[in-house]
Formats: structure tokens, C-alpha cells, sequence
């Protein structure tokens, strides 16, 4: 196949901004990890005009897919592991041409998993387990078991994602064989809520009592990252956390996460006069207590 595909990057190789190029093979019920294409061609660059760009190609009997990504892209989608089968992709595929051994050394780094990568994807996995756990209980409240159902096997999801992380692993699209191996009292939650024989209700009642606990002892660290960067100065204006570099990968669930780590007394909120001296504006702090 090599051969074949050589045309399709060769070109790319002449480059001076293209920084690695990977094939990832089909493998037999993996279809999934390659979009049902045979063979993906990962083409990292430094630079380029649109941050994504994909072509397919008929070879033959085979379809290929290249995906020409920037590395500013791509370290996005490690860091906050919103494209799983690119992790597949990095980690397991075979490594066509690299320059300076850029491809060796981000494997190393993902495999390795530095304390401070550690520390920002806890809290990014963190925030959305908390937000897909607070829906979860709302939705068991209205009556509404399916959607609660839905939110809570994400929560759960994102709680075995934790555990990956916390084992200082990189969690892949196939999770739940490495939590069975890491943390088995989080694969059994799993195991309670898709295979377990009690009503739907119930299920999901035991389920959020069991996640209470594991929830309430990650908080510490899966609220590190932020307060360590809102130490950075005495107040803050939500505005200002939605802006930090830090924390952009937080996105949508960042002000549900301030709220919870505002409840667990982790961060204070402080009342100041707006112009009109009628509103107040809320800003917030650490708790040094904490």
C-alpha cells in the first residue's frame, strides 16, 4: 500500500511546514477509529490557511482519507480529548516521515503525560462530568428517565476518562478496557447502569449516589488547574476566565463548573458596585482556606 500512497504525500514531504505524516490501517472491527476508510493519512503542519482539511481517494479496491491538520489543531484535540481516534491515529499508527522527530517526541509526551498536561485534562474532564451529572439529576427530577439516562452514562463516561488520566494514561476510544484494568469499582458503575436488571429509576437513583462518592473525592484535583491559574490575581470577572488561554478549552461547562467549585467552597464570590450602584457585579476569588 505504501507505494500507492506515496504520491498522495510525497509532495507534502518537499515542505518545510509539514512537521509529520502518519498511516493508521484499518484493523478488523475498528472501523469505527478510521471512518470506515482503510487507511488515514495524518498529515501534521505547522502553518496553514484552514486549521483542517480532509481529501479521499480511490486506490484501487481501497479508500483512503488524508487529514491535513495544523499543529495548533491537533495539540487542541490532545489536550482536551474531543477527538479520541486521532489519539488512536498518534499513538498507534505508523510514523511515514517526521522532521526533527517531531512525531517520536509527541508520542513520548502523551505517553509520559507531564503533571501540568495531567492537571489541565483532569480539570477539563472534570467540569464535564460535573455538567453532564447536574442535567443528569435534573432530568431524574422532571420524570424524565431516558434523557436523565443519556446524561448520566456521559457522566460516567467522563468519570472513567478521569480515572485513565488519573493513572497517568492516555484514554483512547476503546476506555472502557483500560478503566477495567485501572479502576474496576468505576467499571462496575458502568456495568450497573448498561447491564444491570433493575428499573430504569432505580438504576439511575444507585447510580447517583455512587457517583456522589467518586465525584466528591476528585474534587481536590479535578479543581487544581483552575484554581491554580486564578491565583494568578485576587479577583476575577467570568468574562476574564472565559478569555484565559488556560481555560479555553473549558468552553461551555466553565461557568457550571465555577458554580459547583463556588458550592464546595473552593472559590468565593465577591459582590462589587457597578456604576449604577444598584446592580452589584460578581466577581470571584480562591478561597485561601481552602
Amino acid at each position: 500500500m505504501d507505494h500507492l500512497l506515496r504520491p498522495i504525500y510525497q509532495e507534502r514531504i518537499e515542505k518545510a511546514k509539514t512537521l509529520g505524516i502518519i498511516q493508521y490501517d484499518i484493523k478488523e472491527n475498528e472501523s469505527n477509529i478510521t471512518d470506515t476508510f482503510d487507511s488515514i493519512l495524518l498529515i501534521v503542519v505547522k502553518k496553514a490557511k484552514a486549521p483542517i482539511v480532509t481529501k479521499h481517494y480511490i486506490l484501487g479496491e481501497q479508500k483512503v482519507a488524508t487529514h491535513i491538520v495544523t499543529e495548533k489543531m491537533l495539540r487542541k484535540w490532545l489536550q482536551n480529548g474531543s477527538n479520541r481516534k486521532v489519539i488512536s491515529w498518534v499513538l498507534f499508527g505508523e510514523i511515514l516521515f517526521e522532521r526533527e522527530d517531531y512525531l517520536q517526541n509527541l508520542r513520548l509526551q502523551m505517553q509520559t503525560f507531564p503533571y501540568n498536561g495531567r492537571n489541565v485534562k483532569t480539570g477539563i474532564q472534570f467540569a464535564k462530568l460535573i455538567r453532564r451529572y447536574l442535567e443528569g439529576k435534573e432530568q431524574y427530577a422532571k420524570g424524565n428517565y431516558l434523557d436523565a439516562y443519556i446524561h448520566v452514562l456521559s457522566s460516567v463516561h467522563h468519570l472513567g476518562r478521569l480515572s485513565v488520566i488519573d493513572s497517568g494514561g492516555y484514554p483512547e476510544v476503546s476506555i472502557w478496557s483500560q478503566v477495567k484494568e485501572i479502576e474496576p469499582a468505576i467499571y462496575k458503575l458502568y456495568e450497573e447502569l448498561v447491564l444491570s436488571e433493575e428499573s430504569l429509576p432505580k438504576r439511575l437513583e444507585l447510580l447517583f449516589l455512587a457517583s456522589e462518592f467518586f465525584i466528591h473525592s476528585r474534587t481536590e484535583d479535578g479543581a487544581a488547574h483552575i484554581i491554580e491559574v486564578m491565583k494568578a490575581q485576587e479577583y476575577w470577572k467570568i468574562q476574564e476566565l472565559h478569555e484565559h488561554p488556560e481555560l479555553e478549552f473549558y468552553s461551555k461547562d466553565l461557568e457550571v463548573f465555577v458554580e459547583y467549585l463556588i458550592q464546595n467552597e473552593y472559590i468565593i464570590v465577591e459582590p462589587f458596585i457597578s456604576k449604577s450602584g444598584e446592580v452589584m457585579h460578581r466577581y470571584y476569588k480562591v478561597n485561601p482556606l481552602k
